[in-house]
């Protein structure tokens, strides 16, 4: 079976390893898809530890792994990735999550923003255009 984010590698090859390792990615598409794939799975501990300090909703850990195993997730397509590599500073990814809820499938498109520090890739939020 293929990785939750739509890799042609099992989970246990792909975002089992980030899963694993705190979020340490190479870049900020491997950090999305480790993301959705910690959806998918109700991992909410990987969601807030690969949010960026300034930005992560702490309080709302509960809600979101709640929410997150209320609805049937279906897959994830990625349309656009800028920068973002080992060598930035930032970038972008713009996706969408298709899922389930209450019998209507539904969709969340976003174009997210990442932030590198010490190594170390960060979701940051909704990208500025």
């Amino acid at each position: 079976m293929n990785c939750y984010c739509g890799n042609n590698k099992s989970y246990k090859a792909c975002c089992e390893v980030f899963h694993l390792n705190g979020g340490k990615t190479e870049t900020a598409q491997q950090l999305m898809r480790s993301r959705y794939s910690a959806f998918v799975l109700a991992n909410g501990d990987y969601l807030m530890s690969t949010h960026h300090k300034s930005t992560r909703p702490s309080s709302e850990k509960k809600a979101i792994v709640k929410w997150a195993t209320s609805v049937e997730w279906i897959k994830l397509d990625i349309q656009d990735t800028t920068k973002g590599l080992e060598n930035d500073n930032e970038g972008t990814v713009t996706f969408s999550a298709y899922f389930y809820e209450s019998g209507t499938m539904d969709v969340i498109h976003e174009k997210s923003a990442f932030v590198q520090e010490n190594n170390h890739w960060f979701y940051l939020g909704y990208a500025k255009d």
